[in-house]
């Protein structure tokens, strides 16, 4: 006898590919991306930076970072700076806006979780320095193709709860860029909930790069070394 198909609600399907999805990012290491003075800081715990980019340059005055899925990530990232390419080509490059970026990452992260079996495993980060701090912006977007538009500072991957937590109490407007760096390495420094605090993650562990709002043009640089010697 032939059994009947097995039903799932959709409720409980999206709540599945939901949990699916958070579970890969909550396993991988975390990025901080915050503002200061002269721009914006993005810091990845990333051993592998040698390698795998967490960090990039997506146009003139938009950088990317990415956690989770390392592939997922990285066709998103790619498909970003086409999309930038072929927008500031066809209009103007004022045109090429991180808004326009979050959304067009949002209608595919949005696409691929409603319609595909599983959801992409991961979290981004769309950064645009403005000529002034006001005009800064800063998108979270989730494997849902949520968008949130962040204030000033924002943590994903890892326990990012608890390191938003610690950047709302210790993150303030207008610091430079070295208090900027010396918070984002602590956040990211944090024990496992309950754990002894330890050292700072060394330089070699981190992959760092700004967006300098006072750059003519490409605003993006990465700081490979200490901070002391950026420059």
């Amino acid at each position: 006898m032939t059994q009947p198909p097995f039903y799932v609600s959709p409720e409980q399907v999206m709540a599945d590919r939901a949990d699916f999805a958070r579970a890969g990012i909550a396993r991988g290491r975390s990025v901080v991306v915050l503002g200061y003075d002269e721009g914006i800081l993005l810091v990845a715990d990333n051993p592998s930076s040698r390698s795998l980019n967490k960090i990039s340059e997506i146009y003139d005055r938009i950088a990317f970072a990415g956690v989770g899925k390392y592939n997922e990530f990285e066709n998103l990232r790619v498909a970003g700076i086409r999309y930038a390419d072929l927008r500031g080509y066809s209009y103007d490059r004022s045109d090429v806006t991180a808004r326009a970026l979050a959304n067009a990452y949002a209608q595919t992260l949005g696409t691929v979780f409603t319609q595909d079996q599983k959801p992409y495993e991961v979290e981004i980060v769309v950064a645009e320095v403005g000529h002034v701090v006001a005009d800064d912006r800063i998108y979270r977007l989730a494997y849902d193709g949520s968008v949130a538009d962040e204030q000033g500072w924002v943590a994903v991957g890892g326990d990012s709860a608890r390191l938003n937590e610690a950047l709302a109490e210790r993150w303030r407007p207008g610091m430079d860029l070295r208090d900027a760096h010396a918070l984002a390495v602590d956040v990211l420094s944090l024990p496992d909930e309950g754990g002894e605090p330890g050292d700072p993650l060394p330089d070699e562990a981190l992959e760092m790069a700004v967006l300098e709002r006072h750059r003519t043009r490409r605003c993006f640089r990465r700081i490979t070394g200490p901070l002391r010697d950026a420059g």
